[in-house]
């Protein structure tokens, strides 16, 4: 009986304690990598030589402070401008060239507005009939592609469990291809959870 409570208070302190861990890990990763942006600036000027100590969280602000000033830049004509000229001058060098493009193309097709990547989460048969998995859209297929398959196909992105950075890249038929109610968040959360957390019932 003593084991059984023990096990229980062990469960509710780990329930308890596990979200706090996992919540601070993360937000310490992201602040660690963002600090790193005190790099750029000059060592001789950097605040853990002028100061003599370290001060955590204000390449945060930097980096904040970065974004908001390239963003003024980009949204007007002579930004613009600027960046048309740099981009100009990375394609000339080869291998810059591929990754800058690709890195670039990659980033405005998941948060453009108008884009279609990850806004829809869809069922498929994988990896065989009768089984199923969570993917989602990427894209279409282009006309190249439907030239030699004669049908349209979806583009699909399948995570892996529990890491969903991590998956397969897989085209589908259109016809076999079901479109599910839940939203990304919902799907995110189910992959993590190795199924556990299921989506809210929607009235």
């Amino acid at each position: 009986m003593k084991a059984i409570s023990l096990r229980k208070y062990i469960l509710a302190g780990m329930v308890v304690w596990l979200p706090i861990i996992v919540t601070f890990v993360i937000l310490r990763f992201i602040i660690d990598l963002l600090d790193q942006t005190i790099s750029l600036i000059p060592r001789a000027y950097q605040p853990e030589i002028l100061l003599g100590t370290n001060i955590p969280g204000l390449g945060v602000i930097l980096s904040l402070f970065l974004l908001v000033i390239t963003g003024i830049i980009a949204t007007n004509i002579i930004g613009q401008r600027l960046f048309v000229w740099s981009e100009s001058i990375l394609a000339k060098i080869p291998l810059v060239r591929t990754i800058y493009n690709t890195s670039k193309q990659v980033i405005q097709a998941m948060f453009s507005p108008n884009s279609k990547a990850f806004r829809k989460v869809l069922l498929v048969e994988y990896p065989r009939k009768g089984i199923y998995s969570i993917g989602f859209q990427t894209g279409v297929t282009t006309s190249s592609v439907r030239e030699h398959i004669g049908k349209d196909l979806v583009s699909i992105f399948i995570p892996t469990t529990p890491n969903p950075t991590a998956g397969f890249i897989m085209m589908f038929p259109q016809s076999e291809v079901i479109e599910l109610s839940m939203s990304v968040d919902e799907a995110l959360k189910f992959i993590i959870s190795l199924g556990m957390m299921q989506p809210a019932e929607k009235a």
